[in-house]
This record gives structure tokens, sequence and C-alpha cells, in this order.
């Protein structure tokens, strides 16, 4: 199975520089990667991304204009032809990770997307919900402990989360990409992304036992972009119900008792 990774990056030279050290060593086989700089500031930014992508054979490209998240990273879902993982710059992948997830692709079911647990991932934080975890001593440890020892149920979420998004390649025919006239440098593209994954009968899907570090709020900080209200207003005039929808997941948290199982049989995190 064919997966190409991309990567859209916009300064923050140092955690940039510890997420490609990290697909240096866990790239796998049978992918192809493709680095995206967005017209970053820094000028270590374009050394460092030539640096990797020279040594390695990896793809890359550098923006003379910045285009903002969505239009970066819907340029890569185009360049690509595969199953496509888009992979914020602010993460640090582990050896299983991406073992991980090519089974969950695999797993029988109509997938749209696929996002794993992390440290810092709204409803796919481990091991506290919701929660911007503290980064694990070791990380590879942990992510191979869960890969390990614990069988995945791949469980339904009702969105993916956009700092390790992996969009099959059925749903780019399905849904298509990103929707940049609307959500503009970011935030709230991947919710409505999920959600129109969903309209068009693929599903999103947790990869339980695929784990990765996420710092947050990294890459693009810049532009002083986060959440807000804004933001959900945005979202919410596409979809509707899209609050009650999270709100109701939230509420009955469908991700415990899965939690609690693999806290079971890797020990205490």
């Amino acid at each position: 199975m064919k997966i190409d990774i991309v990567v859209p990056i916009y300064n923050a030279y140092e955690q940039t520089t510890k997420c490609l050290a990290s697909l240096e060593s866990y790239q796998g086989t049978n992918t192809n990667i493709i680095l995206i700089n967005d017209a970053s500031t820094d000028p270590n930014i374009k050394r460092l991304v030539d640096q990797y992508a020279i040594k390695n054979n990896w793809n890359f490209i550098h923006h003379k204009n910045n285009c903002g998240f969505v239009k970066t990273a819907n340029q890569g879902l185009k360049l690509s032809n595969n199953h496509t993982l888009l992979l914020n710059s602010d993460t640090v992948v582990t050896k299983p990770w991406l073992y991980a997830l090519q089974k969950a692709v695999r797993s029988g079911q109509e997938v749209g997307t696929v996002t794993p647990w992390s440290n810092n991932a709204e409803i796919c934080s481990f091991p506290k919900f919701l929660s911007n975890n503290p980064v694990p001593e070791n990380a590879n440890i942990l992510a191979e402990d869960i890969y390990k020892n614990y069988q995945p149920k791949y469980p339904l979420i009702p969105t993916a989360v956009g700092f390790c998004m992996l969009i099959t390649k059925k749903a780019k025919q399905i849904v298509g990409y990103f929707d940049e006239e609307l959500f503009g440098h970011g935030y709230g593209e991947e919710n409505d992304y999920s959600m129109r994954v969903v309209e068009s009968g693929l599903i999103n899907i947790l990869c339980d036992n695929a784990y990765i570090v996420h710092i947050g709020n990294q890459s693009f900080s810049d532009f002083g972009l986060k959440p807000d209200e804004n933001s959900m207003k945005r979202l919410l005039s596409k979809h509707p119900k899209y609050q009650d929808l999270i709100q109701q997941y939230i509420n009955k948290d469908p991700l415990a008792e899965i939690r609690h199982n693999i806290l079971k049989v890797i020990g205490p995190s």
C-alpha cells in the first residue's frame, strides 16, 4: 500500500527539525514524502528542507508567497495519487506508526480518514481525553507497547484531528479536498471535511494502536491562528448540527473503555 506523506511547513525551526528527523528514522517502506515550505520568513527553514529532502530523496516545494495552511495542504493532496497523510510539522512520529495506519486503512471498512492517538489531539488525546497530556519520556516505547500489546478496534470518531490526518484515495475521489474559500488559513477545514466524509457514506476512524507526539500550535502560529467563535460560525454555516454532534460525543466519551483497556495492557502511561 502506497502512502504519500505531506508536511506543510511554516517557520517553527526547532520543532520542524524534530519532525523531519523522526520522519527520516521512521518513514517506513512504500512511502513518498512531500515537504511544502509555505514561504517561511525564517531563512533556516529553506536550508532545513533542502537538507532533508536532498539527503533522503524526498520531494520538496518552496512557495514564493504564503498561501496558508489549507491551500498548502490541498496542493499536497492533489500531488498525491495514493492515500495521503497530512502531517503537521509540530509532530514527532514513532517507529510503528505507519504500520498501524496502513493496517487501519486495510481493515475492510469504507474508510475516509484515519487519526492516531497523541498526547495532544482533542478527542484523540491519550491517556486523558480532551487534554494536552505531557509528552512521554520515550514516545517510541509507549507507541511500541500499544502496537504490540493492544488489539485495535478502529472505532468511529465524528471528526479527524488535523495534526496527523490520513485521507484515503477513495475519500479524495468522492469527497474531494479542503474548502479553501471558507476556511482560509485554517481551523475547521478538517472538521468540515470529516462531515463531508460521513455524508458521502465513508467513515472517520481512530487508529487505536498508533501513537505519535504532537506539540501543538507551532507551525503557522505566526498568523495568530486559533479556534475561535468565527471558526465555529464558518463550520456551522455548512454543518448546523456539528456542535451538538460533538457535544453528544464528548458527553458519552465512547473511547473511555478503549483508553482504559490500553492502559491495562501497557501499564500506566
